[in-house]
């Protein structure tokens, strides 16, 4: 069954999906502020939201802990962000 979540939360997944895939490591919440070009505090609610929703599963005070939860037909494909 498909989960269902925002643009933006797909947007989120799937670049787990894909630093994961690059770097054989999960990205840092910094990694994630870098490419969206967002504060500390937005991507920080959108990791405990994606948590919340059962997307990813994560360790509080852990470096580098987020995993996903869906399978991998279920995320979008990754945007490329524009840079002003």
């Amino acid at each position: 069954m498909r989960e269902e979540f925002t643009d933006k939360q797909g947007q989120y997944l799937a670049f787990i999906y894909a630093y994961e895939l690059l770097n054989d490591r999960a990205p840092a919440e910094a990694d994630m502020q870098r490419y969206f070009g967002v504060t500390p505090p937005s991507v920080h609610r959108m990791v405990l939201e994606l948590a919340q929703r059962g997307l990813i599963c994560r360790q509080p005070g852990v470096s580098r802990s987020i995993r996903l939860l869906i399978p991998d037909d279920d995320i979008p494909r990754l945007k490329r962000q524009k840079r002003d």
